[in-house]
């Protein structure tokens, strides 16, 4: 079979000559299908997981919110582990298989956590006096939500770069087909979503939780049958070894020859080994070029000219590839401040509705989780609105293709998120002034006032988390796809934890210095949550002042059709002097890109 270099120096593209062309739209139908059917699985679980632990576990108030919150940020951690596998040894497609498996065996756990009583601490007739959990069940609970945090580990980082695998962006088409990629990805699975969730999340809160969790457990095989239906029409890239030990190396060898100056003017020779694909040298974070600096020939460099130690001597294509995650930790630190508000409607959201009028007419009761669906439709509504009419429109009046740019979609986000905050907080504290003017646990508001911070939070997702996400990839040559999926779920783990740690100082601090807590124990009414809420607002205020004096200026304007981000192949690359290098301010330059020399 021959081989087609299409990503990275050492990542080969498998194709079979006797079938029909791989990748495109259809292989991208089978990725997109294992998608939409394992976020079904997932989401079952994330929406309704709070409305679970609570009536289940008699879980409530911080430990409740706790495991939650650091679940979800499990969930996404793992996706740094996910993309090392892949990288370095299973392959984007073998590493999304065992990461299905994972959550089909977790979700089964989960199963048989509904359908054996004795997995469970026994009902609650007295609260707040309600029985808990004993150790060895928790051991069950965490074992089920550990197998789905590997799960997601081996699925969220390859799934949008196993895609994206499947164009070709050499050309101006498979430039165009994977801008329209990130949308459309978002878009599929949210529709599914919002049309099988009403009738899961349903299931799960007022028929059955076993035949509620049953119905995710067999999407997830069902998705894993459709994977595998898939296998002759992808574009499969061998593992060349992760970046990320490369990075580590290029950290330390950095480290170890500190006292040697890289400024402009000083002769340093360079290991900068021939490579066909390579990144171009930039000047940006010039400290770290000291991992390239060849010191003393002899004793790094083996007769052949390779380096005898890897923690000492690194070549310039692993500093720029390290150069190329950090710049973007600027618009990764905003984009985690804008993740935070999202996160709270999966928790106190939840324990909102649950404490609120949930009858809409005189028969039927609205799920708590059914809020979640707010968010999906909201960003789902966008995404159409902006892909069907606002580009189509736009680009007719302008005469060329117009779309928002970065910059504009993640201060949007941003302003979203703050949004959101006030409007909860203020909901939060009419919801808490008519439930004790009434003397009542559950408020005689209505479930559906929540809705606009719902959509608040859906909108901060199509804005903020499309854009950054896009933002992430783009900005990244192909060879470092999965290293930007893992980061931007880093991100949302990170969110998680940040979120985590301010609910409990904030538990600690009120506990101390009021007469209650403003967060903690099992019922709403004796917090202040909408305290809470406008705190994250502030922080959302700081966050569009950060990103808009200092981080927006990493987020380039430019599309991936304008400006061609991949790697480029070069040839007659030696190891040689390279100081002195011309400084160029192109967009080039900005995204590490080399040309070849035409000379």
């Amino acid at each position: 079979m021959p081989n087609n270099i299409h990503s990275s120096s050492a990542s080969t593209v498998e194709q079979d000559p006797s079938a029909k062309k791989p990748g495109g739209w259809r292989a991208i139908k089978y990725i997109l299908g294992n998608e939409t059917f394992e976020k079904l699985a997932s989401m079952s679980l994330i929406s309704n997981i709070t409305v679970y632990l609570q009536t289940n576990y008699n879980l409530g108030g911080v430990l409740l919110v706790n495991i939650v919150t650091i679940w979800s940020g499990s969930n996404n951690v793992t996706s740094l582990l996910g993309a090392f596998v892949s990288d370095a040894y299973l392959g984007r497609f073998r590493t999304l298989l065992v990461g299905s498996i994972a959550s089909l065996l977790g979700m089964l756990i989960m199963t048989l956590t509904a359908g054996i009583h004795q997995l469970r601490p026994s009902s609650c007739s007295d609260p707040p006096n309600c029985p808990q959990p004993q150790g060895w069940q928790f051991c069950v609970l965490f074992a089920a939500l550990t197998l789905l945090s590997i799960g997601a580990g081996g699925i969220r980082p390859c799934n949008i770069a196993f895609g994206a695998d499947q164009f070709d962006t050499t050309t101006e088409k498979g430039r165009a087909q994977l801008e329209s990629f990130f949308n459309w990805w978002y878009f599929s699975f949210t529709v599914a979503l919002v049309v099988v969730l009403t009738g899961v999340v349903y299931i799960q809160t007022n028929v059955s939780w076993v035949l509620g969790f049953a119905i995710p457990t067999a999407c997830l095989a069902f998705s894993i049958t459709l994977f595998l239906l898939g296998r002759r029409s992808y574009i499969y890239i061998k593992p060349a070894g992760s970046v990320f030990s490369d990075m580590a190396k290029v950290v330390v060898a950095a480290c170890r020859k500190r006292c040697f100056s890289v400024e402009p003017g000083c002769e340093h020779n360079y290991y900068d080994p021939p490579l066909m694909i390579k990144l171009k040298r930039t000047n940006r974070f010039k400290c770290l070029d000291r991992a390239a600096l060849i010191t003393e020939p002899s004793h790094e460099l083996q007769e052949q000219g390779t380096p005898k130690n890897g923690w000492r001597l690194c070549s310039l294509q692993q500093v720029e590839q390290l150069k190329c995650l950090i710049a973007i930790l600027p618009v990764c630190v905003s984009g985690i401040a804008c993740f935070i508000s999202m996160d709270q409607q999966n928790t106190f959201g939840i324990l909102q509705a649950i404490q609120m009028n949930k009858s809409v007419g005189p028969y039927f009761k609205m799920p708590p989780a059914w809020m979640n669906i707010t968010s999906m439709l909201a960003l789902s509504l966008w995404i159409l609105i902006y892909e069907r009419l606002y580009i189509p429109v736009a680009t007719k009046i302008a005469g060329k293709v117009k779309r928002l740019t970065l910059q504009q979609r993640i201060k949007t986000g941003i302003v979203m998120s703050i949004l959101c905050m006030l409007v909860a907080g203020s909901v939060e504290k009419r919801r808490r002034e008519l439930a004790l003017k009434h003397d009542s646990f559950v408020s005689p508001m209505s479930l559906l006032t929540l809705l606009p911070q719902y959509a608040l939070s859906g909108l901060t997702e199509a804005f903020a988390a499309v854009a950054i996400m896009e933002f992430f990839t783009n900005q990244m040559p192909e060879s470092m796809r999965t290293v930007a999926g893992a980061a931007f779920f880093l991100s949302l783990s990170v969110a998680s934890y940040v979120s985590s740690l301010v609910i409990n100082i904030i538990h600690r601090v009120t506990k101390r210095t009021g007469n209650s807590p403003w967060l903690g124990g099992h019922d709403l009414n004796k917090n202040r949550l909408d305290y809470y809420y406008y705190i994250i607002a502030g922080l959302g205020a700081v966050n569009f002042v950060y990103f808009s004096f200092f981080a927006s200026h990493f987020v380039v304007n430019t599309t991936v059709a304008e400006t061609g981000v991949k790697d480029v192949r070069l040839e007659n690359v030696v190891v040689g002097n390279s100081a002195n290098l011309p400084r160029r301010e192109s967009i080039d330059e900005e995204k590490g890109l080399e040309r070849p020399n035409t000379s």
